[in-house]
């Protein structure tokens, strides 16, 4: 039997009972065992954590865990700098390209509409998700705990929050992502950029594109670069403009 003393540190407490938030505690297990997989048997996702001290030492997933070790487990650092310390992730977690999975559709659209490079498809499974965060160096975001707990997911966060708005609050708090918000630069429906649109390019067929009543007033149009819808300033953006203010600041 091997017997260790292991603390969590800030948020990743929220995946701890209560009896073991916030404090020292001891912890047995048998059989030899590396620091990943004894703090993911806890309940902690390995893409949530930044940083591992051992007897006060800084130390990677792969370390084996040795009889009395006390470990002190910390989450993403955003402002702290632990540039000398062993980080265990290749990239800050600040880079705003994600993948999401299936359940968070609504939430896919509130950071598109805030300016973020997106990757939502209604069909995917865990193994194409998993997939995806490690091809494309994206975060993933989910509220699958045994999915982000796969060793290839690198960088990833575990949404605690089921409300599509509080998720989008949550995200921009956690990553530190306010001042990298653009909003109404992405299509809401498939990711593209968004670019001005010429109605009277050639080869444009506004008639077929725009309703007439809105042709005969707005002179201000953009088109997405990728699937082709044309958005305008009407009556939907002023309210999509508040729910963007609501968001950005933080209620």
């Amino acid at each position: 039997m091997y017997r260790v003393t292991i603390r969590f540190y800030e948020e990743l407490n929220d995946f701890l009972p209560p009896e073991r938030r916030k404090r020292d505690f001891e912890f047995e297990f048998s059989g030899r065992r590396s620091i990943k997989d004894l703090i993911e048997s806890l309940g902690v996702p390995h893409v949530e954590i930044d940083l591992i001290l051992v007897n006060g030492e800084s130390v990677g997933f792969d370390r084996i865990v040795a009889d009395g070790d006390r470990i002190s487990v910390y989450p993403v650092f955003e402002t702290l700098d632990i540039g000398n310390v062993t980080r265990l992730r290749p990239d800050p977690l600040r880079d705003p390209r994600f993948v999401l999975d299936v359940h968070l559709r609504k939430l896919a659209r509130h950071l598109r509409l805030l300016g973020f490079d997106v990757d939502w498809l209604p069909d995917r499974d865990d193994d194409a998700l998993a997939e995806i965060a490690e091809r494309d160096g994206r975060i993933l975001l989910s509220r699958d705990r045994q999915l982000m707990m796969r060793k290839i997911v690198a960088r990833g966060l575990y949404v605690r929050n089921t409300d599509p708005e509080k998720q989008v609050e949550e995200v921009l708090d956690r990553l530190h992502l306010r001042d990298a918000c653009r909003p109404f630069t992405r299509c809401v429906e498939c990711n593209g950029l968004m670019e001005p649109l010429d109605t009277d390019a050639s080869g444009f067929d506004a008639a077929a594109a725009i309703p007439p009543g809105v042709l005969a007033w707005c002179r201000e149009y953009y088109r997405c670069a990728e699937c082709g819808r044309v958005y305008w300033k009407g009556s939907h953006y002023d309210k999509l403009k508040k729910r963007v203010e609501g968001m950005l600041n933080g209620g």
